[in-house]
């Protein structure tokens, strides 16, 4: 594995003889006009055409994109002109910049649209960045075929047709899969944010649909790729027989949750912003997931349901025909209060509150005769079940406790009467011993 950088100074002999100041000077003004043109027309393109959020391609705005783009075209417009005169080696050079440039802000405009801000999106871009930069340095010094040459000399021998693996081959194949998968994911966005925000299409619709093509485009990727690196496709057979296998024993649980994920997004049991008792957890439906469901209580805490607790178990869905709930508010008063009274305070104090409905209408009765009074009971109609209802039960009752008391009306507590009755003292008998 050897690489020849003698070529190295041939590339400065040949930059510092092959033009004069004249011809630097002519491909200096090429450079500097390709700059501008492509800073203008970039900035005018993309301010004159705004994307719509429905069709979103990448992370931020496309004109870091643009520049580098339209400047690479009218370099090479430049180059194609002045080559029929005279060298073009400094225009060629930037040519090559401006090509690494371009891969580099594509990829952060699409790696950014399709993966999560995080450490690997990072590694990812920084990935590119130097593989890029490597590339060009390898192409103007003209050292990038020796390098080639070296990592197709360094593999192994493989399989029964003695197909020969090497480093080169092994980086084609790395390249073809991430590429096809990148645009795979990529084109799997874009659909996924045009599908939602279509507004005519159910949301557990849209959810399926979305789930579909992601898992259609991976699966369509994969089969490209592996055929452009030599990979026989007949060969995943053996490992479809595996994973069935191992779906029978140790996946079971888990390919039962994925399957019961789509039905439950196909027969429409569950929305997002449904409110449900499940599991002794009652919470909004914040999101539903091919594997698990995101359930938000109203107290912040956020439960995750296996997909197939949905299925297998009963489901209390609070808001599945109507999204109105009634809320029940107890409270109790003394026998001796005006009930009626008492009744009407409470229906009062319910008015008063902003999330309270009208219809279906307030209802306050009696709920049983207690030990220590008589239990009455407060029953609203609420229709955004998704804030909770801690907090308006909490202004109810502060609300009937001030009422009650400017009324006269007692609340009562557990009292007990206890009563000492005097007895006549039982005088002492000696006891006589006989001897």
């Amino acid at each position: 594995m050897t690489v020849d950088f003698s070529r190295i100074t041939d590339l400065v002999n040949d930059m510092a003889s092959s033009a004069t100041p004249a011809e630097w000077l002519w491909q200096l003004a090429v450079v500097a006009a390709a700059l501008a043109l492509g800073f203008y027309v970039s900035r005018a393109v993309c301010h004159r055409i705004r994307s719509s959020p429905r069709w979103k391609f990448g992370k931020g705005d496309f004109e870091r994109v643009a520049f580098p783009l339209f400047t690479l075209g009218f370099v090479a417009i430049g180059e194609l002109v002045l080559g029929r005169f005279q060298t073009v080696v400094l225009v060629n050079i930037v040519k090559s910049l401006l090509i690494a440039l371009v891969v580099i802000r594509a990829a952060v405009y699409v790696l950014g649209h399709i993966l999560p801000e995080g450490a690997f999106l990072r590694t990812a871009v920084r990935v590119i960045a130097w593989i890029a930069w490597i590339a060009v340095v390898l192409h103007v010094t003209g050292l990038l075929p020796d390098v080639i040459g070296a990592l197709d000399d360094v593999g192994i021998t493989i399989g029964k047709s003695k197909q020969r693996v090497t480093l080169w081959l092994a980086f084609q194949a790395i390249a073809a899969l991430a590429f096809t998968l990148t645009v795979a994911l990529w084109l799997g966005r874009i659909t996924e944010t045009r599908v939602l925000a279509s507004e005519t299409i159910e949301m557990s619709t849209r959810i399926v649909i979305t789930k579909l093509v992601r898992a259609g485009v991976i699966i369509v990727a994969i089969l490209i790729a592996l055929p452009l690196v030599g990979l026989d496709i007949t060969t995943l057979s053996i490992f479809s027989g595996a994973l069935g296998v191992g779906l029978g024993f140790g996946l079971q649980k888990i390919a039962s949750n994925y399957v019961s994920g789509f039905i439950v997004l196909l027969d429409r049991s569950l929305r997002i912003g449904d409110v449900i008792t499940v599991d002794g957890r009652r919470g909004e439906v914040k999101a539903i997931e091919s594997r698990y469901t995101v359930i938000r209580g109203g107290d912040g805490v956020e439960s995750i349901i296996p997909n197939e607790t949905l299925i297998t178990q009963s489901v209390n869905h609070h808001t599945y025909t109507d999204p109105k709930v009634s809320m029940v508010v107890g409270v109790s008063v003394s026998y001796e209060s005006d009930v009626e009274k008492a009744c009407a305070i409470l229906l009062e104090a319910a008015k008063r509150q902003s999330r309270v409905i009208a219809q279906p209408p307030s209802a306050a009765r009696i709920k049983s005769l207690a030990d220590s009074g008589i239990e009455l009971e407060l029953t609203v109609w609420i229709q955004d079940p998704h804030l909770g209802e801690a907090e308006l039960k909490s202004l109810l009752l502060l609300d009937v406790l001030k009422s009650f008391k400017a009324a006269g009306i007692e609340i009562p507590y557990p009292r007990r009467d206890v009563r000492m009755i005097a007895t006549p003292e039982t005088p002492e008998t000696p006891t006589s011993s006989r001897a």
